[in-house]
């Protein structure tokens, strides 16, 4: 055998080690029997089961003609598929004094709007609180965390006074300017800054970058999961405000609130209601399904569950 061929050997051998040291490191990784893992699988499906079933049944009830939505005991699966519940509600919107797609569009314009002005604000709050140390960043730190703690219905009746003050109630600025506040966001963007290598930020100021530009072309493009994370909960957050005693005008008001009247017709408007909640369903879940690695990986990071 030449010298030739025992490095030939070598080459071949490298892959063969690696899937071998791949396979070692999964082993160990799972540090379970066959059974426990079986067994830790099937635990996990019968939760995403369970957490499923919800969406799984608004989806087919909205499908359901009203034989089947009023039948006891109640089926899971629709088993005559009709769009005679998604009809009588755009018939039931031809009565509105304000057409239907106008609710619609202010309700988008308004979660846009809301959802990248939160963004934009809790970067750049966060930038400073992950890498400027300043005096009192320690303290805004623990109250940032600790307003985690609270839920946003307790801050209502101030909102409400504070956007009276203002001048502001029956405007969409009353739903927005709420939507910009959330402590949340700033908690995710400043966990995931902190990952960030201060190396990459002094060699941006070597070659004479503003912080601006630092945070813009630095910072935000290596914060994408964050990002993605934080649209999501934006999103979800205000598609689904419908207004309460913020919006008086009909011509103002947001989709969630107009299909929440059409809804409160009792049993007669059953099939309407699941059509209703099935339109306001579907914008959240088609935005989770596109950033769902994104929202993940932001778990990871930050430590929140």
């Amino acid at each position: 055998m030449t010298a030739g061929d025992g490095k030939g050997e070598k080459s071949v051998n490298k892959p063969k080690k690696l899937r071998a040291s791949k396979r070692i490191l999964f082993r160990q990784h799972l540090n379970r029997s066959t059974w426990g893992n079986i067994g830790v699988f099937l635990f996990l499906g019968i939760f995403g089961v369970f957490f499923a079933f919800p969406i799984v049944y608004s989806v087919c009830t909205a499908f359901k003609p009203m034989n089947e939505i009023l039948i006891f005991p109640p089926r899971i699966f629709v088993r005559n598929p009709s769009l005679e519940n998604f009809i009588e509600l755009g018939q039931v919107a031809t009565d509105f004094w304000v057409p239907l797609s106008r609710y619609i569009f202010n309700s988008a314009v308004i979660s846009v709007v809301a959802t990248l002005g939160h963004l934009l604000l809790a970067g750049m709050a966060a930038y400073p609180l992950a890498k400027h140390p300043f005096p009192g960043s320690k303290f805004l730190n623990q109250v940032m965390v600790m307003s985690l703690l609270f839920t946003s219905s307790v801050t209502y009746i101030p909102q409400y006074i504070v956007m009276a003050k203002m001048g502001l109630i029956d405007t969409p600025w009353a739903l927005i300017l709420p939507a910009l506040q959330s402590s949340l966001g700033v908690y995710l963007m400043r966990s995931f800054i902190l990952t960030i290598p201060n190396a990459m930020l002094e060699a941006a100021r070597i070659d004479g970058a503003s912080e601006f530009r630092i945070y813009f072309q630095v910072i935000f493009p290596n914060v994408k999961p964050a990002a993605m994370t934080l649209i999501i909960f934006a999103f979800q957050g205000i598609w689904n405000n419908g207004g309460g005693s913020l919006i008086y005008s009909e011509e103002l008001k947001v989709l969630p609130a107009i299909l929440s009247s059409v809804t409160a017709g009792g049993i007669a408007r059953a099939g309407v209601a699941s059509a209703a909640s099935l339109i306001l369903m579907l914008p959240p879940i088609i935005l989770f399904c596109f950033a769902q690695r994104n929202v993940i990986e932001t778990m990871s990071t930050s430590g929140l569950k």
